[in-house]
């Protein structure tokens, strides 16, 4: 008896270390910040609750804009020559999150939704329309934003229906629902967002799996959003394929 006290109490107290390290470095397992330096690209600074967001402004002067939010380990200035030479009609402002590259602070949900409302506020002055990219980690800052925010159209690039759900299948021993701080429900934002929606899917997708992005498809109004899966692509790369700045930019 004395063995089987043991052996339940250790396991418990195994259990309930992981469950403890899974709740404070959590948001390690979800936002890998770029090191890549952004500074020989136009940038601007955005100061929001005592931080400095550096976004990358690429074809300014243009009458609409494009706010883009990349993918938890992306560094927007590798990506910003394609974008810029992509979508050559609009001024594109590619947003370093927290902790990115050269913007100050760590991220969080919370931040990051934060930050995406504090630099539309500003740029609604400046345009007369604005649209959203979101990629990856970044749809869920999109479709944040798209939910509070006028958004004239919105692109989502494998994105998820919450982070939650995804967590939930990834640990499902723990109560993930009580230990996640970052949750980004996009699914549950849908129905506050207008905007017409284009979401690119990749063939073979490893990291998001296609029941997440589904299920963040389904709960769009009928007729909303359109829906594109490159072939052959991955996560990672099917921003390597010529077809996805052509999808792009033929429905901004």
């Amino acid at each position: 008896m004395k063995t089987l006290i043991f052996i339940i109490s250790s396991a418990l107290i195994v259990y309930l270390l992981f469950a403890l390290l899974l709740y404070f470095y959590q948001r390690n397992l979800i936002y890998f910040p770029s090191a890549v330096n952004n500074t020989d690209l136009p940038l601007e600074s955005f100061f929001n609750q005592g931080e400095r967001i550096d976004v990358v402004v690429l074809n300014p002067g243009r009458h609409s804009a494009i706010i883009y939010f990349g993918g938890n380990a992306e560094s927007v200035a590798s990506s910003s020559p394609s974008l810029a030479e992509a979508l050559l009609g609009h001024t594109i402002y590619a947003v370093n999150y927290r902790g990115y590259a050269t913007s100050t602070g760590q991220p969080s949900e919370k931040a990051l939704t934060s930050d995406a409302l504090h630099i539309y506020d500003i740029l609604e002055g400046r345009h007369l329309s604005i649209a959203v990219i979101g990629r990856s980690l970044g749809s869920g800052v999109a479709t944040y934003l798209a939910a509070e925010r006028k958004v004239q159209k919105m692109v989502l690039i494998t994105p998820f229906d919450s982070v939650l759900n995804v967590a939930r299948d990834r640990f499902y021993f723990f109560p993930i629902a009580l230990l996640l701080k970052d949750k980004y429900d996009s699914a549950g934002k849908v129905k506050q967002i207008a905007a017409k929606t284009l979401v690119i899917l990749a063939e073979r997708d490893q990291v998001i799996a296609a029941r997440y992005s589904q299920r963040l498809i389904e709960a769009f109004a009928k007729g909303q959003v359109q829906v594109k899966v490159i072939g052959n692509s991955g996560h990672n790369d099917l921003s390597n394929k010529a077809e996805y700045y052509r999808l792009i930019e033929s429905f901004l």
